[in-house]
């Protein structure tokens, strides 16, 4: 099984950076794949970014890649979301998830451990 640790939620003003990260325990595996989502009041989980947890590389949803990078270190199991030029319309409960399995999963279902999903808001 595997653990899921977030920190970094918060408000920040719209224009603004906010970095998350989520930290990993228990058993690990090389074919893990690790993913951001989010989710407003009202609307479904959406996914934003996700990489391979010993590969290199991230994948994006299209609408949020050029604002959002995702990123890792291997030596401390933690994977981060720096979000950039946030805007209201970012405002979400943001989730770290994990995969077992191959290729890039963008799918809720998909991913079998999650963390406990810090609030971001973003003031206009």
């Amino acid at each position: 099984q595997v653990q899921l640790v977030e920190s970094g939620g918060g408000l920040v003003q719209a224009g603004g950076s906010l970095r998350l990260a989520c930290a990993a325990s228990g058993r690990t595996f090389s074919r893990l794949v690790m993913g951001w989502f989010r989710q407003a009041p009202g609307k479904e989980r959406e996914f934003v970014a996700g990489i391979s947890w010993l590969g290199a590389g991230g994948y994006y949803a299209d609408s949020l890649q050029g604002r959002f990078s995702i990123s890792r270190d291997n030596a401390k199991n933690m994977v981060y979301l720096q979000m950039n030029n946030l805007e209201p319309e970012d405002t979400a409960v943001y989730y770290c998830a994990a995969a077992a399995l191959l290729g890039a999963p963008t799918r809720a279902g998909e991913f079998e451990y999650w963390g406990q999903g810090p609030q971001v808001t973003v003031s206009s």
